[in-house]
Order: structure tokens, then sequence, then C-alpha cells
């Protein structure tokens, strides 16, 4: 006898439904309804593995083609006792191929049950008829022992599964999506661009297509309708328990360490060599060039030397790990710095079992006077001022202290690896208003009039204005614009006249020079401060022309207003994921909310960035929220690096973005002060999906994206935990404007705003960099994301399948309603029928069922509510399988530098993706032009016809009840099915006939 092989290999991003976050799921398949047979279950496994044969008979091999394969995964609730509905899959016996070795492993997408279930996920299926014979493997399947009247087969992987049998009652279920197999060419097609819905054949020089790895164990792929990649693991989120005092309630931990609660405690000995006094001169020339050598075991710490100094003055601590102690005792040496061996002057030996202990809060330890010994331990002359202890890294020493772990790192590279704490400049938007000029002055006085235009500079900023026609010696503009400056307002804003004597060549008419710190300020949109008159002053010139010039008189003037305006909020990076919405006036600024403490613990896994083979990295991470940026102490030669550093931020408002960057310093070397430091990756976090008061612990995945491709760099452990002071102001936050009022009373237009950001972005990456350790340039521009806004066919697939995605629940509605007019289950159709006709009797029930319904299904959901906090979405970017043509292009230059036959074929694609959407753009105009058409008389016999009609429909809804006319409207599109035919509607024939503009374009 025939028989039907379905092979269930895995599934994966499956919905959790046991309520923590998890899920038992197996899979049942039920055959032209009979006895259905399931897999194991695997517990607490979103993306479980079954690799299992379940077998069953074909009575009639001939009607294969009308017959269907249902595949149900459900979660196993409690024992086999009580299941969950996880998704299911209904496959069209026509799309199976003949035999075993024309099948192949295909994803199919799980479906809803109805249109309320919350499925996500897919299943991976080989599904093949065996109707000549059995092979080898599936022979000794089906011979093998039943068990329970099942049939059981062992997978061609050798891995073992027990088939399980479940008698259910047969039930009428609703019809799903049956998926249909597209038949494989004989030969594989050429490479292809894809784009939206389609691919696009290359002309010049055709990128190789990389096969994906989780097909490559069945043969090569079937193309399938809806066929959705399988989401790659590596790139999850994964939930830790690090061993902090938040989470462990500081069982077994000091309470003192509550400051320091989301970091795992670190240990150091702290040495602080202040000063020494009255040493020894040791060279013949009778001078000491003195410098301190702290050596614990095989870590050496060394200050600096002061030359021909005998009551030096150091200042400098050093910290060793707790972990890496490698000797008892602790040596402190003064030495003399010479050309050849340095000699000893002193030194002072500690044993570690006598250090005391500090904890903060507690004052800092007051540095003594020791007295310097020799090898024997006999006093010498001199004295050194130390002061060692254990502490931790709460220590306020912590951040400026050298770290035995970059002792091999010079002093003037030191201060590249600590820890710092960096702030944003205040920034507003400068308005220039330039109404007039009048008296110019031309040299060339021959000419009846000039041709003026204005320069607006503030720093590196240039506005200019339109040039006025040449008809007499006053120009009038009145043109607005706007700027960007800084506190502390040290610039000046520059305004020069010129006249463009002709093509190329202008010449200064004056100039006037204001300072930004004399502007006033404006909070609100009322009226804008009264313009003044400025004297233009003439531009200096060298002494020869000085002297040609010298009888010409200067008195033009110039008519401004300008004001800084501090009612808006200056942004410096994308609105979608802004770290701070406040006004740029503190007197406009709101209380906080709440608190953020962000916990850097660690990361795993890092990718040696140095160096190809055996190579280093020497990581960082960089933090920013608001206007406050946080650095951490740079670890080296560690692809493990433990960082354990715990800030905090005030929040102002729940709807902002935390991003937090992982970099590899590049500047330790100190030989090349152009090198760029390498991004490992970064982390975005929305602190409105956070819950209050809880402790998120995770490992994040550190992915970039480059020309070659999506990689992870690693792993990023965070601890995170968001605490609300003012549980009404948040409330009401979510009631407010997100920006401030100026932005909506006063709005400035999208395109001049993302020139704003871009300015505002180059003022704060100028800022940062002239700190120290300056915060890189490239570091700022990676976590402001200054690309963000430049063409990417990879991100606009990426929003194109978003707005699919939304429009899927409207798809959703429209299937469960041609259900109910189906009559695909009676009883839900009954009930509908009822619902509506109650609805009829009682409109004023309307509103509070949908109100109703609404917080059913909140509460329903709250059940599924997301458990993780989100991260980066490789499968959401279209990251993943981004084809290299596009990453190609996503990271070129502006203006390109590819060869032209690679931009001919860009130019070829981006032709082809826009003829798309453009048919798509002529068929909604069409559709809208249709609808213009019933009354614009374009065809009059159907203007009137449809005149006519409602004409009759007003008459009959006058005379009639408006509930009967409701209940003969719904029941007539309820009606069964047995009333209905495949032909379109009567008003459906007539939409479609009206006419359109179409035929009138060229």
């Amino acid at each position: 006898m025939a028989k039907l092989v379905v092979e269930i290999l895995d599934a994966s991003d499956l919905m959790p439904k046991d309520g923590q976050g998890s899920a038992s799921p197996f899979v049942e398949v039920d055959f032209d309804r009979k006895q259905p047979l399931r897999t194991q279950t695997k517990r607490k496994d979103l993306n479980p593995v079954w690799n299992e044969k379940l077998v069953f008979d074909i009575d009639n091999p001939r009607d294969l083609s009308n017959r269907t394969i249902d595949v149900v995964v459900y979660n196993d609730h409690k024992g086999g006792h009580h299941k969950n509905f996880l998704g299911r899959v209904r496959i069209s016996g026509a799309s199976l191929p003949p035999s075993e070795s024309e099948a192949a492993v295909q994803r199919y997408p799980l479906d809803k049950r109805g249109l309320f279930s919350h499925i996500k996920g897919d299943i991976a299926l080989r599904i093949y008829p065996v109707l000549d014979g059995c092979s080898d493997s599936f022979a000794a399947a089906a011979a093998a022992p039943r068990e329970n009247g099942v049939e059981s087969a062992e997978s061609c992987e050798h891995d073992e599964g027990e088939v399980y049998e479940k008698k259910t009652k047969k039930k009428k279920e609703k019809e799903v999506r049956t998926f249909h197999s597209i038949p494989t060419a004989a030969a594989a097609p050429p490479p292809v661009f894809p784009g939206f819905g389609g691919n696009y054949q290359a002309r010049e020089r055709p990128v190789a297509v990389e096969q994906r790895s989780d097909f490559a164990r069945a043969g090569p792929a079937v193309a399938m309708q809806m066929q959705i990649p399988r989401q790659n693991p590596e790139f999850g989120l994964v939930e830790t328990r690090p061993p902090v005092a938040a989470r462990m309630g500081y069982r077994g931990v000091d309470k003192t360490a509550s400051t320091y609660d989301l970091v795992e405690q670190m240990h150091y000995l702290y040495v602080n060599v202040v000063k020494a006094r009255n040493l020894p001169v040791m060279d013949i020339s009778g001078s000491l060039d003195p410098y301190v050598e702290v050596k614990l075991g095989n870590y050496k710490g060394i200050t600096k030397h002061l030359e021909k100094n005998q009551n030096p003055v150091w200042n400098q601590i050093f910290a060793f790990s707790k972990e890496r102690l490698q000797s008892n005792l602790i040596e402190i040496t003064v030495k003399d710095k010479d050309i050849g061996k340095d000699d000893t002057v002193g030194k002072v030996v500690f044993d570690l079992s006598e250090v005391p202990v500090r904890v903060p809060p507690d004052s800092p330890l007051a540095p003594q006077w020791y007295k310097l010994e020799d090898k024997k331990g006999i006093k010498l002359q001199g004295e050194v001022m130390l002061a060692v202890w254990m502490g931790t890294q709460a220590d306020e020493c912590f951040p400026e202290a050298w770290h035995s772990d970059a002792y091999s790192v010079s002093h003037e590279s030191l201060a590249h690896t600590r820890s710092k704490v960096y702030f944003s400049p205040k920034l507003y938007y400068l308005r220039v208003n330039i109404i007039e000029a009048q008296d110019l002055v031309q040299w060339d006085k021959g000419r009846g009039g000039v041709n003026a235009f204005a320069k607006i500079q503030l720093g590196n900023q240039m506005k200019v204005t339109k040039t006025f026609p040449a008809r007499s010696l006053n120009a009038i503009w009145n043109e607005e614009f706007i700027l960007v400056a800084s506190e502390p307002l040290e610039d000046y804003i520059i305004i020069t006249i010129e006249d463009r004597v002709a093509p190329g060549k202008d010449e200064i008419l004056g100039r006037i020079i204001i300072p930004v710190r004399d502007l006033p300020y404006r909070l609100d949109h009322a009226k804008l401060p009264d313009p003044r008159w400025f004297n233009l002053f003439m531009p200096h010139f060298g002494e020869g022309e000085a002297e040609k010039k010298k009888g010409i008189k200067f008195a033009s003037k110039i008519h401004l207003c300008l004001c800084l305006e501090a009612g808006y909020h200056v942004l410096d990076e994308s609105t979608h994921f802004s770290s701070d919405l406040q006004p740029s006036a503190k007197i406009l600024k709101k209380p906080s909310i709440g608190m953020l403490e962000v916990g850097i613990l660690s990361a795993r896994n890092l990718l040696p960035m140095k160096g190809k083979d055996g190579g280093t990295t020497d990581a960082y991470c960089v933090a920013k929220y608001g206007n406050k940026w946080i650095r951490t102490r740079t670890l080296l030669d560690s692809l493990a690096p433990r960082w354990n550093e715990q800030n905090t931020w005030e929040v102002y408002d729940p709807c902002t973005v935390i991003t937090i960057g992982v970099f590899d310093n590049c500047q330790i070397t100190g030989s090349k002060d152009d090198s760029r430091d390498k991004r490992i990756g970064k982390v975005r976090i929305r602190l409105s999906t956070l819950e209050t008061d809880r402790i998120y612990t995770h490992y994040y995945p550190l992915l970039v994206l480059s020309p070659s491709g999506l990689k992870k760099h690693g792993e990023l452990q965070l601890a995170l935990r968001f605490t609300c002071t003012a549980w009404v102001n948040m409330v009401a936050q979510y009631g407010r404007p997100l920006l401030p009022k100026m932005h909506y009373v006063q709005p400035i237009s999208v395109l001049h705003m993302d020139s704003l950001r871009h300015q505002a972005m180059q003022i704060v990456a100028q800022r940062l960099a002239r700190a120290e350790p300056p915060l890189r340039l490239e570091v700022v521009e990676y976590m402001l994301d200054v690309d963000y806004h430049m063409w990417s066919l990879r991100r606009s697939k990426a929003n194109f399948y978003r707005i699919m995605s939304l429009l899927s629940g409207i798809t959703a509605v429209c299937k469960l309603y041609n259900d109910i007019c189906n009559w695909r289950n009676p009883v839900t159709t009954c009930l509908v029928h009822v619902l509506f006709l109650i609805l009829v009797c009682y409109p004023e029930l309307i509103l509070p069922t949908v109100f109703f319904y609404l917080f059913v299904v909140g509460v329903w959901n709250y059940g599924y509510r997301p458990r993780h906090p989100p991260h980066m979405d490789a499968r959401l970017s279209q990251a993943e399988f981004a084809h290299p043509d596009e990453l190609m292009e996503e990271f070129d230059t502006f203006p390109t530098t590819q060869p032209i036959e690679f931009v001919r074929a860009r130019y070829d694609r981006l032709r082809h993706v826009a003829g798309r959407v453009q048919t798509v753009a002529g068929d909604l105009a069409t559709q809208g032009e249709r609808a213009q058409a019933v009354l614009s008389w374009r065809d009059p016999r159907a203007t009137a016809i449809f005149i006519i009609f409602s004409l009759i429909w007003a008459v009959f809804i006058y005379v009639t009840p408006f509930q009967f006319v409701a209940v003969i409207v719904g029941l007539y599109l309820l009606r069964h099915p047995r009333f209905r035919h495949k032909m379109p509607s009567v008003p459906v024939n007539f939409f479609k006939r009206l006419p359109s503009k179409s035929d009138m374009l060229l």
C-alpha cells in the first residue's frame, strides 16, 4: 500500500504559552481526517528540533492531489491533559513531489486559528509519498513493531523519535491557508537583484548569492509562496542571572554594596603615591630625578619622573585587581632616573594581610609619611607619603587610577583607557531674519544699482539669501534662517553683504559681527523681538587698496531681527530613538519622573579586532542618554572583558531610548593620531518597554552590518532597572506632546529639521572631541546614527515589510468576515447574526460593546506580554540575508566611487523597483478617480443611473425605519453560500466601469 511520509524537522520563534516566557511544543499531523499522529514534546523550547517521521496510509493514490495535510503545533500545558494552540499549516496534496528524491525541506509560516489568535513562528517540513516501494530506511521503519496502533520510523539523521497516538473527536475546522509549491526550474537562474516583491536580473558582473545554511542540508531550496527565513538563534537575546546584590536580595552580600547593586563587586588594592621629602642626592652632579615604582608580583606601576627635585609631588593612584594578586607583599620603591641603570633611593614594604579595607561612603583614607628603608630594613634618609587600602570599583579613586591590566600603556596614552563622564553642550536654535539693507555703497559708481545678497556665518554654518536685482542702492530680502548655537555662546554671527558684479565675481559691501551672547531669548510663541538697525562696517583691505578707497564714506544700514529660540528642543539624534525631548530653556523643563540605572557587566565571545590570527581587542563601552555620556575604562587584550561599572540617569520622559555601544580602542599605542576606533556593536533599549522596579539582566548580541554582510562581534551583558519616583507625572506624560510646544505652534519643516540635526551632531561631536580623553568623532557619529536617513534598499525593504505586517491585521479581519459570510463555522456565524440583531435593536450598546471588547483583549494579551527588553532584530532589519550588492550600495560614499558598470546595474534595479511602485500608485489613482467620476458626469449615463438610484434610496430610507433597513442589509451581506454566486456583484461591476484619467496619459 502507498504511504505518505511527513518529516517534522524543527520550528522556530514560537509564541510562549506557559506564562513563563516559554512553551513545550509538540506537533500533531492529520491526513484525510484519519486518526492523527503526534511527535514528542520538547520541554521549555521555543526553537524545538524533532527530526521525526510520521507515516500515513494512502487509500487512493490517484486522489492524493485532492487531499490535504493538517499540521498543528500545540503547547503541552499539563503533561498531556491540556494543550494550547501554537499555530497550524494546511498543505495541499497537489503540491507534493512525486518521490522522496525530489522532496526538499520547506519552511511554512504558522497560521492563526482565528482573528484574535496570537501566533508567530514557522515550521520546517519535508513531505513526500512512497508509491512504488519503500527505501531502505523507510522499510526499516515500516517493519518496526507498532505500539498503541501507531507506526513509527527512524529519522534519516539517525535520531530516534517516538510517535504517539492521540484519539480525538473529528471536528469541523475553519479553512486555513493552503500552500502550493511552485515547480523548480531545470537549471539555476542567473543572479538577481532582490527588490520589493520581485527580482531583477543583473546585466553587469552579477554578484554570487550565498546559499543559506539552514537549507543546505536539504539540497536546493524549492520556491514557495509565503516562505519566511528562519531567525538565526545566535542573534537572539539570552537571559542571565549574575550574582549582583539587587537580584540576590543582598543574601550573602554586604549591604554596603547597595550603591553598586547592579554589578558584581570587584575588589582592588589601591596605592596612593602622594609625594616625598628630604630625598638624598644620588648623582655625582648633586641632582636627583625621582620616580616611584609600585610592584606586586609580576605587575609593576611607575609614576612620572621629576627632574632635579628632592621634594617631588606625584599624586598618582595605582589599582591592582584582587583576582590577580601574585604576592603577599607590595613594594613601593623610590628610584633615581639615570642614563644607565636606575639607582634605588629606598623602599617601603606592606603586608597585604595588614592592609585596611575601605568601603564608600567612608571618607578617603588619609595618607601617612613612611621612612624609606634599604633591602636590609635599615632606615634611610627621606620619607614618602602613601595610602594603601583594599576597596571596590565604587571607590571614587577608581576612574582616575592606573590599573594593573594597563601596565603596557604609556603615561601619554593612559588617559585614553580611563572611565569618564561627558555632557553634551546645551544647544539653541538661532533665528535670523534679514529684512533689508539701505544706502549700500558700491565700488563702481558707474553702475545704477547693486545685485546684493547676504551671507550669514556662525562657526561652520553658512546661509545665503537670494540676490536682490540691481534697481537701487537699497535691497529688500525679508528672509528667515535658523542656525544652531551652543553654550557657552562664545561664537560670533557674521553677516556680510556682497554685490554680484559678474558671474563668479563678488565684492563685499559691508559686514557686521554680532556676539551671540548679546542676543535676546525667546521662550514661547509670543511676538518676536523688535527688529534693529545695525551699521555695516567697511571690511579690512590691504594698504594699497585702503589708500585707493580712502575717500569713500561708508554709512550703510542693515535691518535685522535676531533671537535665540529657547522653547525648542534641538534634535541631535533621530526622533525615532531620541533620548532627550526637553526644551533648551531650563525654566521650561519638566521635573524628572524617575531614575534609570544601568550596569555594564561584561562581554563575551568578542572577535579580535586587531590582527587576523591571534589578534586582540581593547574594548570599552559608551552609553548615551539625554545629554549625559559615560565611557567605561578600556580593558586590554581581552575577548571577555569584565567592566562591572554602574551609572545612573534622571528620566524626564519614559518614551525615550538609551544607546550603548562597544568599541575597540585604537589610541593606546600613541603612534597614529588618525587611527579610528572600530565598531564592535551597539544596543538600543526603549524605556517605555521596561517594567518599573524590575531588574533586567541579559546578554545582548553585538551586531554590525558591513559591506561583507551581517556579523556578530560578541555579546554584551547589561543589567537595567527603571525606577519611577512620580507616578502621576509619568502617567500624565502619555497625554502630552512628545516635543515642546514650540514644535507644534511654529513648526520647522522636515527637510530643514534634518539639516539642523546634522549641524547639531557636528557641534556635539566637535565639543566631545575636545575633552580629555576625547570621545572621538567616529564614536559620536555611530552612537547618534548620522547616516540613518541615507538611502538604503535594505532599510526600505524592512519598512515595506513592516507596513505589510500592519496590513495583515486588516487581511485577517477581511478573512474572518469572508468566513462568516460563507458559513465556514455555522456556530460562529449564528452568534454573529444574533449579536448583529441585538446591536441593531439596541444601538446604544455599540460603543460599550466595542470598548469592553478592547478591555477584554488587553487583559487577555497581558499573559503574552514581552518578558524581555527589545534589541537589534536582524530579521526585522532584513540584514541577515541582505544581498551583497545592496550592502555595497548602502555603504558607498556620496557621491559614489564605484565603477560605472555597478552604478548602471543599480540604476536599472532602481528603475525596476520604481516601476512597480509606479504601477501601484497608478492603480490607487485609478480607483480614486473612479470615485470622483460618480458625480462628475464624465460618463453621463453612469452618473444618471447613480443619482436616480440615490433618489430612490433616499425616499426608501426616509419612509422605512432605519433599523429595518440595517437588518435587511446585514442579513443580505451574511446570507448563506447557497444564495451566493461567484460572479462580481452589481455595485462592483458598476464601479469598475466608471472612467478614470489613465487613458489620458501619454
